[in-house]
């Protein structure tokens, strides 16, 4: 499938191989790339998997392997932590209770 220049795509770059990693890292760190995933504008027509360029929103040029085209924005602050869950309820308890002293 071809996708069209000037497409919202994005790319996958490797910023360190395995080898390139730091000493100090965990070795199932260690065991694998680093990478890292950008969105922006297609400079050529290309197919995904192919090398490309594309142009960053604040105008960066980078170049990594097509991954997606018009890549939806996704973000999330992951599973909740019990025991965070209660500590508003908990921190309003104990500045009303201060607020009559």
């Amino acid at each position: 499938m071809k996708v069209p220049k000037g497409s919202w795509v994005q790319i996958e770059q490797v910023v360190l191989k395995p080898e390139e990693r730091a000493p100090q890292v965990p070795e199932d760190t260690k065991a694998v790339p680093l990478k890292l995933w950008v969105k922006g504008t297609l400079l050529e027509d290309a197919s995904i998997g192919d090398t490309v360029e594309i142009e960053t929103a604040i105008g960066r040029r980078l170049t990594g392997k097509l991954v997606a085209e018009n890549p939806p924005y996704t973000h999330g602050f992951g599973r909740p932590v019990p025991e965070l869950l209660t500590l508003g309820n908990e921190f309003r308890a104990l500045f009303e209770r201060g607020d009559r002293k």
